[in-house]
């Protein structure tokens, strides 16, 4: 963005003397006294300066008498330096005006009075604009996703500059706005380590039959060198074309990091994941950097965090993982929707009423070529007015003027319980009765509900720390009766639902498939 200074042919009477008189050292604020930063190298102008800036940097300058604040060389060297390693957090210095503000900075003993007002006032933008950023993301991904509800996190970033330049502490302003969880304190250390690597000359490796131990085929050398550079592999003196054993190790390391069936088989996945580049690594690690800006702050005490690309659900208790476990997540057409709830109560023997979708895209196409389909589902047909409806009396023409409602049992869609939580999408958590799913490596197989293995380990422990009257034994008295028993969640044990494909832990680099093709159009916007 450039910036053009008009305001030098103005008389000089505006550096002196101001439009809206100031009647008081102290300035009154939304009932908050704000008192004015002051220094004897300050330079007054006139508000006039500011008719096109936003009503926050006018109340800011407002506030402080319309004098310049940025006087002290510390401050603005400050300022500069972290906007120029903003680089380190995933954004970019130009979207702050660093070369501006550089070459203002260097030629500041030769800027007049109206020059080092404008300096000024972009100083204070930039410091906005970048606190805005750390704190909530560069884009607001609710105008980027339908099915996504991360909601702007309140900051006033012009109050806490206020403070910051009083107490002469923008640095440690700065970084009190930064995300802390352990995730994104990775992710910046994975950007460092990605920077640092050399520079890589990747071909693509095209693998037509699957690779499978002892093969050997001339494409082995080149697996191996690129394994060697993620480092995986300890490369030795000389490399032959034999699909080794100490490779299939180096395979099977590079598979787990990438969530791939350790199976030490080289296949389309595999080969996938070896075609990444250095450089679309970290692009993807700067967009989940973005994403987890979005992300709440605080997940809570008790909490269960799903990572939709990872398949994986974690039980979480100030901060130790209890539990882990496999889920199933929507397909690409019926995404899961990135949100955080609340636990509100479980089901135990949950009907199953089928949705607008599935009713469209599936039931209603199955059952028109089969009305035996819903005695072999347990599916039961109710009209508008609640009725039951015989199958064979069903109209396949017009689906959507029925309720199709599953029984319970272990045979129905969401196998025998349920976990609610309040959301725009009436999405779930469920165990289910198709637990073979689980078994694959890629699981974004539902229409937009979680299914999670091992449903009744999370279902206890809710109960328990919920000092529930219902245990186990209870439960299990529930699921023989084969009724439908909803239990009340009274203590807040939060659900977040999110999206991630980029990560590091004690095994290195962690990449999952970016199953919803997210990643490179976020990087993009990111750098427009």
């Amino acid at each position: 963005m450039s910036y053009k200074y008009f305001f030098f042919i103005l008389p000089l009477f505006l550096i002196s003397c101001k439009k809206e008189t100031v009647l008081a050292n102290n300035v009154q604020t939304d009932s908050v006294k704000v008192i004015p930063i002051t220094s004897p190298k300050s330079i007054a102008f006139d508000s006039i300066l500011l008719s096109n800036k936003s009503e926050r940097i006018r109340e800011f300058y407002r506030n402080n008498l319309f004098k310049t604040v940025w006087t002290e060389t510390e401050d603005r060297n400050n300022l500069i330096d972290l906007i120029k390693a903003s680089e380190n957090e995933g954004l970019n210095p130009d979207d702050y005006n660093i070369s501006l503000l550089e070459k203002k900075e260097k030629s500041r003993e030769k800027l007049s009075d109206i020059e080092i007002v404008n300096a000024d006032i972009l100083l204070t933008e930039s410091f906005q604009k970048f606190a805005n950023h750390l704190y909530n993301g560069k884009l607001n991904p609710t105008q980027l996703y339908t099915n996504w509800d991360m909601y702007e996190k309140k900051l006033k970033a012009i109050d806490l500059l206020q403070e910051a330049i009083r107490n002469h502490d923008v640095e440690k302003t700065l970084d009190t706005l930064k995300p802390t969880h352990i995730v994104y304190r990775l992710l910046k250390k994975s950007l460092k380590k990605i920077n640092d690597m050399p520079n890589d000359n990747f071909t693509p490796i095209t693998v037509t039959d699957k690779i499978n131990p002892n093969d050997s085929t001339p494409l082995i050398k080149t697996i191996k060198n690129r394994l060697a550079y993620w480092g995986d592999y300890n490369k030795p003196d000389t490399l032959t074309d034999v699909y080794d054993s100490k490779t299939v190790a180096a395979v099977k390391k590079f598979q787990e990091r990438h969530g791939l069936l350790a199976d030490g088989i080289i296949g389309k996945g595999t080969t996938a994941a070896l075609n990444f580049s250095k450089n679309q690594r970290k692009q993807q690690i700067i967009a989940n950097l973005e994403r987890w800006r979005w992300f709440p702050r605080h997940l809570g005490e008790t909490y269960v965090i799903i990572n939709i690309p990872d398949f994986k659900l974690h039980l979480v208790k100030e901060n130790d993982t209890l539990q882990v476990h496999k889920v199933v997540v929507g397909k690409d057409k019926r995404k899961t929707p990135v949100l955080s709830s609340k636990f509100s109560n479980l089901v135990i023997n949950p009907t199953w009423t089928v949705p607008p979708t599935i009713i469209k895209e599936d039931l209603g196409p199955t059952a028109a070529k089969n009305r035996g389909y819903f005695a072999a589902t347990g599916i039961t047909i109710y009209n508008m007015k609640g009725q039951e409806v015989n199958p064979y009396s069903w109209n396949a023409a017009k689906p959507n003027n029925y309720r199709y409602v599953q029984k319970p049992g272990a045979n129905n869609s969401l196998g025998l319980v349920k976990f609610n939580f309040p959301n725009s999408h009436l999405v779930y958590l469920h165990d289910t009765n198709h637990r073979d799913f689980f078994g694959l490596s890629g699981r974004a197989l539902s229409s937009g509900c979680i299914r999670v293995e091992n449903p009744f380990d999370l279902t206890y422990y809710i109960l328990e720390a919920d000092e529930s009257i219902m245990n186990k034994e209870r439960v299990e008295k529930i699921i023989e009766s084969k009724k439908t028993s909803g239990i009340p969640i009274k203590k807040p044990i939060l659900i977040h639902v999110l999206y991630w494909t980029a990560w590091m832990n004690e095994n290195g680099f962690q990449f999952r498939n970016d199953i919803y093709n997210l990643d490179s159009e976020l990087y993009q916007k990111l750098r427009n």
